[in-house]
C-alpha cells in the first residue's frame, strides 16, 4: 500500500505563483513514477505532470508547459508542483498519484494506482 497526502493548495491570484507538495508514505520504494492531475468542476480529471522517482524523467501537459514544473525529493518521499504565472483556468483539485508500473510515459488517471485526497487551487481573475 502507498499513501499519498497532497498540501500546498490555496487562494491567489492570475499570475501568482503556488507550489504543492505531495508526501508519499508506505511501500514508496514500489513507486515507478509520480503524476500530477486535475479536476475542475463538471470535468474530468486531466493529466498535468509526471516524473520517473529514478532517473527524473518530466512530462507536462502542453497547457502547463513552461509554467509548471514537476520535481522529486527522493529522500523525504515527496514530489513537488511548483506552479508560476497561473491562470484562472488553473482552478481546480489537484491530485498526486503513484504509478508502480514499469513504462515510459502515461497521461492516463486509470494506469496509476495509488491517489491522494486532492488539494484545492483557485485562481482569480
Amino acid at each position: 500500500q502507498v499513501q499519498l497526502v497532497e498540501s500546498g493548495g490555496g487562494l491567489v491570484q492570475a499570475g501568482d505563483s503556488l507550489r504543492l507538495s505531495c508526501a508519499a508514505s508506505g511501500r514508496t520504494f514500489s513507486i515507478y513514477a509520480m503524476g500530477w492531475f486535475r479536476q475542475a468542476p463538471g470535468k474530468e480529471r486531466v493529466f498535468v505532470a509526471r516524473i520517473h522517482m529514478s532517473g527524473g524523467s518530466r512530462y507536462y501537459a502542453d497547457s502547463v508547459k513552461g509554467r509548471f514544473t514537476i520535481s522529486r525529493d527522493n529522500a523525504k518521499n515527496t514530489v513537488y508542483l511548483q506552479m508560476n504565472s497561473l491562470k484562472p483556468e488553473d482552478t481546480a483539485v489537484y491530485y498526486c498519484a503513484a504509478d508502480l508500473t514499469y513504462r515510459s510515459r502515461s497521461s492516463i488517471p486509470t494506469e496509476y494506482d495509488y491517489w491522494g485526497q486532492g488539494t484545492q487551487v483557485t485562481v482569480s481573475a
